[in-house]
């Protein structure tokens, strides 16, 4: 069994770079958020078939710093070309995916939040959504809901991010206006809603616009392809 760890140091979060890099495999992977530690990018190798997540220091997927987590936690299995993870029990505090507790086993689509005690461990599948980002913080969003209005809103957002280069900024209202034909006040109106549906609406302005894009792209709401 191999497992591949794309290591960004003790505190530092996953980068677009980091992320590039594993997409371009075309192989799931995860990006785990230790409790306590840095993020890292574990891609599933072809040759995968099952990996132990849990506090134990002998598991694939080691927890060692999160104290809510049990030595021997989960298993994020292969069945066919899928990934599910398991719960049989084993835990103490349960896993979850997303708010919903994991009894037995739960299959794992694009963009998937897996809970473990205080630790997250989000699934990516590139064949299914590629996705590029900054995922600033310890803790992955969960996936909001948004209308097909608001989702054209949020790709013209990030497409400057996902451009090549890749921009530093997210694109204006102005910008975003000029692309889907809209006013500046309509563009407004509809980033009001999302702020508040990311959760990210008591951020400062320049930061929530940039948070709105990193939810929309960590999620899968937003993915390369639609930019090309």
């Amino acid at each position: 069994m191999k497992v591949e760890h794309l290591e960004l140091g003790a505190s530092r979060p996953v980068t677009l770079q980091a992320i590039l890099r594993a997409e371009a495999t075309e192989l799931p992977f995860l990006v785990v958020s230790p409790a306590g530690e840095g993020q890292r990018i574990i891609v599933l190798e072809a040759t995968d078939e099952a990996l132990w997540i849990g506090r134990g220091p002998a598991c694939d997927i080691p927890l060692e710093g999160d104290g809510q987590a049990s030595r021997t936690h989960a298993e994020l299995v292969r069945t066919g070309g899928d990934w599910a993870v398991a719960d049989d029990g084993l835990s103490r505090n349960g896993t979850f995916v997303g708010a919903d507790r994991v009894i037995g086993r739960r299959r794992l689509e694009d963009g998937a939040v897996v809970s473990v005690g205080e630790s997250t461990l989000a699934f990516r599948a590139p064949r299914l959504a590629a996705v590029a980002t900054t995922l600033a913080g310890n803790r992955l969003p969960v996936r909001p809901e948004v209308t097909p209005a608001q989702r054209r809103v949020l790709v013209a957002l990030c497409r400057p991010l996902l451009a090549d280069p890749p921009m530093p900024l997210p694109a204006s209202n102005r910008e975003i206006a000029e692309e889907l034909f809209l006013s500046e006040e309509a563009v407004r109106s509809h980033l009001k809603a999302l702020f508040v549906r990311a959760q990210v609406s008591e951020l400062a302005q320049g930061t929530k616009r940039f948070r709105l894009a990193e939810v929309a792209l960590a999620t899968g709401i937003v993915a390369r392809h639609d930019v090309e």
